[in-house]
């Protein structure tokens, strides 16, 4: 059978020129010369009767072809690590490297927390942590690059499993000292007399902001723009004024009273969701779906 003739060596060499998008370069990852790397994908390409990249001025890029068969191989390789994972696990869950991505609140505390709490049972076992804008997060997800995505989201990915989902309403940020600290929620007209520091354009939560902005015809002069949300959080703790955040983000600094967070009554300030993501289809070895029902407990608002 055709199947049966995918090597394992020339799936590897093909993927990781899809990861690079270069042979040269992936090459160079791989340890070897780029002719070694040419000769694989190109009987690949011979076997399978169909081009797998595009030659492009900047670098090759997967054909529709290769896509299909970079899905193939990345869950393949995901499988095997499942095994092996699974092999480790069958004394108990002492071992085990679990890839997490979430977008930037959720690494400040939360994430940090969920997996000390989470070596407190099983000490042996490792996380990897990346942080990406949270579109990125889901592809990291889909590539096979982590292997749990914690992130907000406005709309259903396709070949994404969500193990959580909840409404997460925008919430204003600001000191307890503040003057607008007295108010539950407030409006964008309360906000708009007082600075602000912003997340960049690919935030959702500066996203909807700008949307209800719009709706309302305000203007807002940011004192701070930045994609790195603690840099926006030390921005108020330091008096700089107001600025976004999300509840769970935002959940352990109320709770000991270090900021005050007041929902913006606006409409579509709720129109995203937190999402936990696994890649469909994917079976979980266990010490990752362990993490993810960890996860899943920790969650719901408190």
């Amino acid at each position: 059978m055709l199947s049966n003739r995918l090597q394992d060596t020339a799936l590897r060499y093909f993927l990781e020129v899809v990861r690079s998008g270069s042979v040269s370069e992936a090459a160079t990852r791989l340890n070897v010369s780029p002719s070694a790397v040419s000769r694989q994908v190109a009987g690949l390409e011979e076997m399978l009767g169909v081009p797998l990249f595009e030659r492009r001025p900047r670098g090759m890029a997967p054909s529709p072809a290769g896509e299909l068969l970079a899905a193939h191989a990345r869950r393949g390789a995901l499988e095997a690590d499942r095994v092996v994972s699974d092999i480790e696990a069958l004394q108990g869950l002492r071992r085990g490297v679990v890839r997490v991505c979430s977008s930037g609140g959720f690494a400040i505390e939360f994430l940090p927390r969920a997996m000390a709490l989470f070596r407190e049972q099983y000490p042996g076992m490792q996380f990897h942590l990346r942080v990406q804008a949270p579109a990125a997060v889901t592809q990291a997800v889909l590539g096979g690059e982590a292997d749990v995505g914690l992130t907000y989201s406005r709309a259903a990915a396709r070949d994404i499993e969500v193990w959580h989902r909840q409404v997460s309403p925008v919430v204003a940020i600001m000191r307890p000292d503040h003057a607008l600290a007295r108010h539950a929620s407030i409006t964008l007209a309360q906000m708009h007399p007082h600075a602000i520091a912003l997340p960049e354009d690919a935030n959702t939560a500066r996203q909807l902001f700008d949307i209800a902005c719009s709706h309302r015809r305000l203007v807002f002069e940011p004192a701070l723009v930045s994609g790195q949300f603690e840099t926006l959080v030390h921005f108020v703790l330091h008096g700089g004024g107001l600025s976004l955040g999300g509840e769970v983000t935002m959940r352990e600094r109320v709770r000991r009273g270090e900021l005050h967070a007041a929902p913006i009554r606006e409409r579509g300030m709720n129109a995203r969701a937190i999402e936990l993501q696994t890649l469909s289809g994917r079976t979980l070895s266990k010490g990752v779906r362990a993490f993810v029902e960890h996860l899943r407990e920790l969650l719901p608002p408190g």
